[in-house]
């Protein structure tokens, strides 16, 4: 199939610089939002509130009807917070299905109180198979990629011409993607390397080094391989672009919310202070809880995960975090938790 038209739900940083690359590989582009105010920002080649300063692609519309946005379109691109997905398909569900369109997600975590991952819940709304639902990861910091910075990124997929074509449509000198058939591992990643890079923001914060970035990255890495393994992902999937790529462009750069969200708790801030300085939903944040509920339910130990929800949903010290951590007691290293 060749994809010449797409709609995208969600007028946010990473919908917008995804629709950016779209248009600049040849594709008119076509962006559903809420706000009046933001649509007609974009309807004039800007989106000031979450990209200052870009000149956006004339290929880019913007409209508050869904509806219109899918017209003529061949393929669905979902790009809001993980938590509202289910509630937007349900508001929008018989225009979507009557587009008959595949749906490509742009959003990373686990529902709250399903443990669904997001192209399942997509799946699950919607009534499609999981062969029509692709989903997008990989080292994807929206301010990077809308100046053009080269990256690259994985279309997860079990159909692989649907990967194919989603390829296709966004591949261009600045972005290159690559495919994967292995969706629940890039889903997994993508949704927990957000928890990893709030802790590896905190130990910033707090004053510690790049031997205790290294540790967390790792370690980190180690959990999020433990938890996709058990669900059916492939370990390779851990070491690629959606893994370890995603993971360490998380950790390292104060253009992720996660990061500068961890970043203000370790220097003191309240949940509260910190989450009024974000500009946008910190998932990490939110899918924590989610995270750690579902790996409890299946047998899968994440120390870090558990200790960033003890910080964001009960208050625990960033530096007691640190010291649970630190007191576990001594394992054999690698992906395995494995007692000496």
């Amino acid at each position: 199939m060749a994809i010449s038209t797409v709609a995208i739900m969600g007028t946010g940083a990473w919908g917008t610089t995804f629709a950016q690359v779209l248009a600049d590989t040849g594709v008119q582009v076509k962006l559903w939002g809420r706000s009046e105010e933001t649509v007609a920002h974009i309807r004039q080649g800007a989106n000031p509130k979450y990209l200052p300063g870009v000149q956006l692609s004339n290929r880019i519309s913007a409209t508050t009807d869904l509806k219109q946005a899918l017209q003529d379109a061949d393929l669905l691109v979902v790009a809001v917070p993980t938590q509202t997905i289910r509630t937007v398909l349900n508001q929008w569900k018989r225009q979507i299905l009557e587009a008959n369109v595949p749906v490509l997600t742009l959003s990373k975590g686990i529902e709250d109180g399903t443990g669904l991952l997001v192209t399942q819940v997509v799946a699950d709304v919607l009534g499609l198979p999981e062969r029509q639902v692709a989903a997008l990861s990989g080292p994807n910091l929206a301010r990077e990629i809308i100046a053009m910075h080269p990256t690259a990124t994985v279309i997860a997929a079990t159909d692989l011409e649907l990967a194919r074509s989603i390829v296709a449509a966004c591949h261009n000198d600045y972005f290159r993607p690559y495919v994967t058939a292995d969706v629940v591992g890039a889903e997994v990643a993508g949704a927990s390397k957000n928890v990893i890079a709030l802790a590896v923001g905190a130990a910033e914060g707090m004053g510690w080094g790049i031997n205790t970035r290294a540790t967390l990255i790792t370690r980190g890495l180690a959990e999020m391989t433990r938890l996709g393994i058990a669900m059916g992902a492939q370990a390779d999937t851990f070491a690629g672009l959606a893994g370890m790529g995603d993971l360490v462009a998380t950790c390292s750069s104060h253009l992720s919310r996660n990061y500068s969200f961890g970043l203000r708790i370790g220097q003191g801030l309240s949940l509260g202070e910190a989450t009024k300085r974000s500009a946008g939903v910190v998932e990490g944040a939110r899918t924590a809880g989610p995270l750690v509920d579902f790996a409890r339910s299946i047998g899968v130990s994440m120390p870090i995960s558990e200790a960033v929800r003890a910080v964001v949903e009960t208050g625990v010290d960033v530096n007691e975090m640190g010291q649970r951590l630190l007191q576990r007691p001594a394992k054999m290293d690698g992906w395995r938790l494995q007692n000496l």
